[in-house]
């Protein structure tokens, strides 16, 4: 997640508050999607960015993850989405944002 998109969501968390926000990610490898939910669950692990040592615990899911994908008509699911269900591992991404949120559930 680079510096702005940290300093946006800093920001927005400061102004609608933690609890009120949910964050979708579109990463397209497990590594990626674990390392933005974990800047926006426990803070930025590079420590480089505006959300270093600064825990949101904000909730996290990404795009491809099964609880999305029910919220989302499927016609609009298929045709914005739905060629990465083909092409991506849904699987594995959805894990790597899920062991997030479990941690998130620790800092409650």
């Amino acid at each position: 997640m680079d510096l702005q998109n940290q300093a946006t969501v800093k920001r927005l968390a400061e102004q609608h508050g933690r609890e009120r926000l949910l964050v979708i990610l579109g990463a397209p490898d497990a590594e990626a999607a674990e390392i933005a939910a974990e800047t926006l669950v426990l803070g930025d692990p590079t420590y480089a960015g505006p959300l270093t040592e600064v825990q949101l615990g904000l909730e996290v899911y990404h795009v491809l993850e099964h609880e999305i994908q029910e919220a989302v008509p499927a016609d609009v699911f298929e045709a914005q989405i739905g060629v990465m269900m083909d092409v991506l591992d849904s699987e594995e991404l959805g894990k790597a944002v899920a062991g997030m949120r479990a941690r998130r559930s620790e800092l409650e």
